[in-house]
């Protein structure tokens, strides 16, 4: 049942659908009392719809924000704060275990308040799919998917149970087994409607644009396909479960206007890097940006969820493309009931939100790609904005050997045990893996026809390369069986792993013993190649230091090449059985082989027959026996899941905020500090504090899975914060990973912060640009919180995880303009206090006193990024969780 105001603006209006009528909140009818919003972005008409449809009754908004949405034309720049209502919201099991953590601890706290446990229960619809547990233990050979399988449900049983009670126990609230498929995928094939409809009140149905948060950053893949979506921090989607709107200000929108078409060759993936790296440059961290122009017209639906798949990685919002024949196209092909795509065509009709190749919106800025140019492309080999031609690869990692690992050329090391060496720039892990493109159609059956030209010629992968294919959607296996294509992937080494991220994040598993021992051993530069979105340092295996992004085809032909040390369209990919030279040329399908194969082995059938039972599982799924529940019964022994300590001692109304006195920092960090840095999501290290923990609690290592996959157990969590191997401290100048200096002793972050607290000291985090970009990871706000930090410091921040800092009760605060870190002269030896927080208000300047360890002091200006009113009094409550749950019991 959706919630609507009372329509004092008189918008609500009638629609007929086939004889069906329908509410719907008009913006013609907005635009008559307004002004003209005919040349308002698409996804801005979403937020304007957003606005009239709980416009008065008590849900905070009003035609002050109809307003300023209308009048955004005139000056279009960040504005006015709004409370912006999804429709829905979209989990995956990494974050969604501790969404229901924290949900099953509100029950628990919302009764010793004397509230009802009732009302904690999701307002809007839920939907989570089981994806990220999967680890790719076995590969290259038949019985990989199987067996990877069995080890999944071994190792997440706790986490699994914990999830089916959720299912059973908390209302609109669902649950996709594992082995279905990647969130988004699933969400992109099945969940998004493109408009959503539902009864009000008075049991009439309303439509209305369907829009979704998802606590992951990729959530913004539904972009694609018309519905307007982002990433949110896991405690913000729960708020957003809970009836809470979406604090947000009225974003600035980038138009990226797409002209022409690809060329032969290229694919979309070569598309997607190459606005990563355009968008990057241009700034658009906290915008929304809208594809435009004649080109997009020229892109398939599965195109244009590849680009606004990696928003995150351009760092905006969004990336939106609007509704259109493509996208109906789409809707009927997957399987969506004809009346939900004639209510699609028509509403998007009648409130101006069709697309057409000729309209030019106003936006905030623009910027032009000519498809045409796009030319196939890796990035990496650390950040997925670093997009590098591919005949450029060898020459850019040779000369970062050069000048990042002091080695004149690339070595070689014997590999006990095995007739071959491994050197220096070997790509030893090849992954067909993530939400970004492995449910591309064109780019799956680019792969799987490398792999059969390769497999007539008689290549295969070199014998140090780790294969895997993990598709994001059943369907993939349907259409590539039925081509005969999927057992030439076999026949190379790619045989299906498993369905759901895998390497993308950090699920590789473990490398070969001998080939791991000569890595570790010799301080081999080793690579992977992955389909992945994300490359960020120790996030895809703790042996490979050198990452690169690309297409599915071109993972397949670095694995027969073996390496990225040489240029791999001018020298061999291998030889054939007769001796002969194969060049990549020799194995490239052409765009017509694809779209031939395309055409002929995909169908609705697929779609509708993969579909029909998502929620019932497989037979471990169903083996699972959990009884429905008021409140979860804890296990006090568990170390997946763990009521967590945030609500105790908690009170009906909140302590007055306390000024932060004589902080000592906790870490200094540099620029572009992702959350992988924060709160890794790959193996649990036997040595690290995490893993100490888990030895004392009779874990024994080949147990340990995940730091994601523990992310419903806090004690583990902490432990784990700023544990990254590869985060550099510079208050331990040379040392990489998790540590830091407690009186002038290096131990542990986790150690030390512990020792602070028993000392009652508060702590600060000092850092650069970028602070917080990557996964919007709940748990890099959560530990910081835990571990006793009070404020962080630093340039900037990426969206996401600032909101998640305030979430939790952390202050962010922002270096003025001019000022770092370094001009600062700061160091860990320092002591900050910020006072005046008891009359803080939002973007308020604050002086912060630093205090030398010889007693000097000086002060300096930040800014206080708590944005909004609404975020202020999350921050006041101690947390966005106190604030609601404090308002639900009373």
């Amino acid at each position: 049942m959706t919630q609507v105001g009372a329509n004092s603006l008189n918008t609500r209006k009638t629609l007929d659908v086939n004889g069906k009528e329908y509410a719907y909140y008009s913006l013609h009818a907005a635009a008559e009392k307004f002004g003209d919003v005919s040349r308002l972005p698409h996804s801005m008409k979403v937020l304007l719809e957003n606005m009239l449809r709980f416009e008065d009754e008590g849900f905070t908004v009003g035609e002050d924000h109809v307003r300023a949405i209308v009048d955004w034309q005139k000056n279009p720049a960040t504005g006015n704060e709004i409370q912006y209502r999804p429709a829905r919201v979209l989990l995956q099991d990494f974050t969604g275990v501790p969404c229901v953590v924290d949900l099953a601890a509100m029950r628990d706290a919302i009764g010793k308040l004397g509230g009802d446990t009732a009302k904690i229960n999701p307002q809007v619809p839920v939907n989570l799919v089981i994806d990220h547990s999967v680890m790719v233990d076995e590969f290259g050979h038949p019985k990989a998917f199987e067996n990877n399988m069995a080890l999944e449900y071994e190792r997440n049983a706790e986490r699994y149970d914990f999830l089916k009670w959720g299912a059973k126990s908390l209302k609109n609230f669902s649950a996709v087994p594992p082995g279905t498929g990647i969130c988004h995928q699933v969400n992109l094939e099945h969940i998004g409607r493109g408009v959503w409809s539902s009864e009000d009140q008075d049991g009439q149905l309303v439509a209305y644009p369907d829009t979704c948060v998802g606590t992951d950053s990729h959530t913004t893949m539904i972009n694609g396909l018309g519905v307007l979506g982002w990433g949110v921090g896991g405690i913000e989607a729960e708020a957003a479960m809970l009836g809470q709107p979406i604090s947000m200000l009225i974003p600035e929108v980038v138009g990226f206007r797409l002209d022409g078409r690809m060329a032969e060759g290229v694919t979309a993936t070569d598309l997607v890097l190459t606005c990563v790296q355009m968008l990057r440059e241009h700034g658009v961290v906290g915008r929304f940006v809208e594809f435009y122009g004649p080109g997009v017209a020229n892109l398939s639906l599965a195109d244009r969820a590849t680009i606004a798949n990696m928003a995150p990685e351009y760092g905006a919002t969004c990336g939106f493309f609007g509704i259109d024949d493509k996208t109906l196209e789409y809707l009927r092909l997957t399987g969506r009931e004809e009346e939900t795509i004639a209510l699609v065509e028509a509403y998007a009709r009648e409130q101006d939100m069709w697309f057409t190749p000729e309209a030019e919106p106003i936006f905030s800025s623009t910027l032009q790609l000519d498809m045409d140019a796009v030319v196939p492309s890796l990035a990496g080999p650390k950040r997925p904005q670093d997009k590098v031609a591919l005949p450029m690869v060898g020459e850019l990692f040779n000369n970062d050997l050069k000048d990042v690992y002091s080695k004149s050329e690339p070595e070689r090391v014997a590999v006990e045990g095995k007739d071959h060496d491994v050197g220096d720039g070997d790509v030893v892990i090849a992954a067909i893996t993530s939400c970004t493109n492995t449910s591309n159609p064109d780019v799956l059956i680019a792969a799987g026809l490398v792999a059969r030209k390769a497999r007539a010629k008689g290549l295969m992968p070199k014998p140090w390369v780790k294969t895997s294919l993990a598709p994001g959607s059943q369907v993939v296996t349907d259409y590539l069986v039925k081509s005969g294509l999927q057992s030439d992937l076999d026949a190379i080494g790619f045989d299906l792993v498993g369905y759901g991220c895998t390497t993308c994040i950090g699920n590789s598993g473990p490398l070969a013993p001998p080939i791991s021992a000569a890595i570790n051993n010799n301080d081999i530069v080793a690579a992977s190649v992955l389909s992945g979105n994300r490359n960020f340092e120790g996030r895809v295996s703790p042996d490979v230091r050198a990452n690169f992004l690309a297409s599915p085809p071109l993972v397949v032909a670095y694995a027969l090449k073996g390496t990225v040390t040489q240029d791999i369209t001018t020298t061999p990919i291998g030889q054939d059985q007769n001796g002969q030279d194969v060049m990549l040329a020799d194995i490239w399908p052409s765009n017509q082989e694809i779209a031939e194969n395309r055409a002929a082995n995909i169908d609705r059938s697929m779609f509708e027959n993969r579909y029909a039972d998502v929620y019932k599982g497989d037979e471990h799924w169903q083996a699972i026996k959990v009884d429905a529940s008021d409140t979860y019964n804890w296990n006090p022994s568990s170390t997946y899941v763990a009521n967590p300590p945030y609500f105790d001692g908690m009170g009906m109304e909140p302590d007055p905020v306390q000024d932060i006195v004589g902080a000592k920092p906790l870490a200094v960090l540099g620029d572009s500090v992702t959350t992988d840095h924060i709160s890794p999501a790959g193996s649990i290290k036997e040595d690290s504090p995490a893993g100490s923990y888990l030895v004392d609690h009779q874990v024994p290592k080949k147990d340990f899975n995940s730091y994601g996959s523990r992310r419903g157990n806090h004690e583990v969590m902490m432990r784990g914060t700023f544990a990254n191997i590869r985060i550099k401290n510079e208050m331990v100048p040379g040392i990489e990973g998790g540590f830091t200096t407690y009186n002038g002793e290096t131990m542990p972050i986790y150690d030390a912060a512990m020792k602070h607290q028993a000392d009652g000291t508060p702590l600060v985090v000092v850092g650069g640009k970028e602070y917080g970009t990557g996964s919007s990871r709940d748990w890099a706000a959560k530990g910081t919180i835990l571990l006793g930090v009070r404020a962080v410091i630093v340039e900037s921040y990426e969206r996401i995880h600032r909101s998640n800092l305030i979430g939790m009760g952390v202050l962010p605060l922002q270096f003025a303009d001019g000022d770092t870190r370094n001009t600062l002269g700061l160091t860990g030896d320092d002591s900050f206090s910020i006072l005046g927080l008891g009359n803080l208000s939002p973007q308020q300047d604050v002086s912060v006193e630093v205090t030398r360890a010889n007693g000097e002091t000086f002060n300096f200006t930040a800014k206080c990024r708590i944005d909004t009113a609404n975020e202020m009094e999350y921050y006041r409550n101690g947390g966005i969780l106190h604030y609601v749950l404090r308002k639900l019991a009373s």
